[in-house]
C-alpha cells in the first residue's frame, strides 16, 4: 500500500491501493459521488499486547456509479480482515467501529446498521418458524407495509430468485441453495444501495454455486446498487468482480486492486476462456505468495 501508483492502462486492468485512497480509483476525477471511503484505517480487537489486528492502515474509495453500480470482490487469506472490513460498513459491533481512521458511506460517517446497507451470509440467517414467502416479507413488515402488499411483493421476488411454487413452505424444506435464493431475496426486497455478501456461495457444491452466481449477476443488474462480496475462491472473485480488492495477513492490509470486465455470460462459459484461466492462476499465485502488485495480468489483453 504504501507510495503505489495507478497503472496508465486505460482499462484499468490493476490498480494498486494507495495510502491516498482518492488515487485508488480512475472515476475520482470525474468528481462522481462518494459510496464508501475507508481512510487509513486499523481495527484492532482487544487491548495491550493481547491485542489482535484485523486489519491496518486500509484506504479505498468506491463511487457511486449512476444507473450502473458495481460489484467489489473481496479476496485474501483467512485472517486478512475481509469479513471485520464488510461489517465495519454494515456498522455492525464488536467489528464496528474501527480502531483508527475514518469510514464514510454516502459522504457521511458510520454510526450504526442502516436500511442503505443489506447483509447477506453464509448462515443464511433465516426464520425457521416463517415460511418462504414471510422471511422475503419480514423486512417489509418491520417498516409498517400492509399484509397484502407486502405478500404481493415477497411473492414477485419469490418468482425472480427462483422460487415460485415455494412460498409456503419452511427453511428445512429447502435446499441450501434454496435457502440462500430466501436470504438474497429478503435483503434485496429491501431495495438497499449498498449490498455486503459474506462467503453467500461457500457452502454450496460447484454447480449450484455458478447458478447463484449468474443469479446474483442478474439481480444486480436489476438493482443497480453496489456490491460487495467476501470470497476465497479465485474463480468467483474474477468472474463477479468489476474491481477485486487483493488482501494480505499479517498484518491484514489492502495490497491491490484490479479492475476486471464485467460478467456478459455465464460462470461456466468464462471459466472456458484461456485468458480466464491465466488470470486465475496469476491472482491465486499473488495471494499464496503475499506478492506486490506486479503490473497488468496475464491475459488481461484478450478478456475483449
Amino acid at each position: 500500500m504504501n507510495d503505489a501508483h495507478q497503472s496508465p492502462d486505460p482499462k484499468g486492468m490493476t490498480v494498486s491501493a494507495a495510502p491516498d485512497e482518492a488515487k485508488s480509483s480512475a472515476r475520482a476525477v470525474d468528481s462522481l459521488p462518494e459510496l464508501v471511503r475507508f481512510h487509513k484505517v486499523t481495527k484492532s480487537f482487544g487491548e495491550g499486547p493481547l491485542a489482535r489486528v484485523a486489519f491496518q492502515d486500509v484506504s479505498f474509495l468506491i463511487e457511486d456509479l449512476p444507473n450502473e453500480g458495481e460489484l467489489i470482490a473481496i479476496v485474501g487469506p483467512s485472517g486478512c480482515g475481509k469479513s471485520t472490513l464488510l461489517r465495519i460498513i454494515a456498522g455492525l459491533r464488536p467489528h464496528f467501529p474501527p480502531t483508527s481512521g475514518e469510514v464514510k458511506v454516502f459522504g457521511a460517517p458510520i454510526t450504526y446498521p442502516g436500511a442503505d446497507r443489506g447483509m447477506v451470509d453464509q448462515k443464511y440467517s433465516l426464520m425457521p418458524h416463517l415460511t418462504v414467502r414471510d422471511n422475503i416479507a419480514f423486512g417489509l413488515m418491520l417498516r409498517g407495509m400492509r399484509l397484502k402488499e407486502r405478500c404481493d411483493r415477497a411473492g414477485e421476488w419469490a418468482k425472480k430468485v427462483g422460487l415460485e411454487g415455494c412460498e409456503d413452505k419452511y427453511p428445512s424444506e429447502l435446499s441450501g441453495g434454496m435457502q440462500q435464493r430466501v436470504s438474497i431475496a429478503a435483503t434485496l426486497i429491501l431495495q438497499p444501495k449498498i449490498l455486503l455478501m459474506d462467503e453467500p456461495f461457500g457452502a454450496l457444491d460447484p454447480k449450484i454455486r455458478m447458478q447463484m452466481q449468474e443469479l446474483l449477476v442478474q439481480l444486480w443488474k436489476e438493482q443497480q446498487s453496489t456490491v460487495f462480496i467476501v470470497t476465497h475462491s479465485v474463480e468467483e472473485a474474477i468472474y463477479l468482480g468489476d474491481r477485486v480488492l487483493r488482501m494480505a495477513a499479517k498484518p491484514g492490509r489492502l495490497v491491490e486492486i484490479l479492475q476486471l470486465p464485467r460478467p456478459d455470460i455465464s460462470p461456466e462459459m468464462m471459466r472456458r476462456k484461456p485468458w480466464f484461466t491465466e488470470i486465475s492462476q496469476e491472482l491465486l499465485l499473488r495471494l499464496e505468495t503475499d506478492a506486490p502488485a506486479s503490473g497488468e495480468l496475464p491475459g488481461s489483453d484478450k478478456w475483449r
